[in-house]
């Protein structure tokens, strides 16, 4: 059985970026809600032997229609948001690993030019999305957005997120409203750049 990530924090810990209110029904009520449905389609599909990471990456293989889609669209929600939630932490002036910084530098040219791509990425998502930062087998880093819960292990490359921003209004809005950019921007006064870092070596 699949089940939510762990938090090593309180919902109240992420003040005043994120609210205690959100993060209560965030993490209550629709991860929540997503990990119980993805549990039931894993379970009617047959898939229990299959790691969540398998079923993404090989959802064409399921037949059927209405099956593939609740397995696409609520695995698609327990992945992200367990990385979303695993990847943000109260803890002040977090860094990216050398191996990590490396990276950003190579394919970004700086760490201040890749928040500026997630945060235009997250802030041109249309509706409901994500903004990722994954990794390649060889170490190679992609800065994209998805919509509702697709992610990289989807779409074509199969790649590994190592870092989720969620735009779905959900996140945000009973504190934000519609300052999406707002929220964007605080997000990554909450990223935990050493959880990044682990997820980035674990995909090599």
């Amino acid at each position: 059985m699949f089940e939510q990530v762990k938090l090593e924090y309180d919902f109240y810990d992420l003040e005043p970026y994120i609210d205690t209110l959100t993060m209560e029904t965030h993490y209550g009520k629709h991860h929540a809600s997503y990990t119980k449905n993805f549990n039931e389609a894993v379970e009617k599909a047959g898939l229990s032997n299959k790691s969540v990471e398998e079923i993404l990456s090989t959802l064409s293989s399921v037949s059927d229609q209405a099956l593939r889609d609740s397995l696409q669209n609520n695995g698609g929600g327990y992945y992200n948001h367990n990385l979303y939630f695993s990847v943000i932490s109260p803890k002040k002036g977090t860094k990216p690993s050398p191996a990590l910084e490396e990276a950003i530098n190579r394919d970004f040219g700086s760490m201040e030019n890749l928040v500026e791509i997630l945060q235009n990425l997250a802030l041109g998502q249309f509706g409901s999305g994500w903004a990722f930062l994954s990794s390649d087998k060889e170490g190679k880093l992609y800065a994209t957005k998805s919509a509702n819960q697709n992610n990289p292990f989807m779409e074509d490359g199969h790649n590994t997120p190592i870092l989720a921003i969620d735009v779905w209004e959900h996140a945000y809005y009973l504190q934000y409203k519609n300052l999406r950019g707002d929220y964007v921007k605080n997000f990554f006064k909450v990223l935990d750049w050493e959880k990044v870092s682990k997820n980035y070596e674990h995909c090599k």
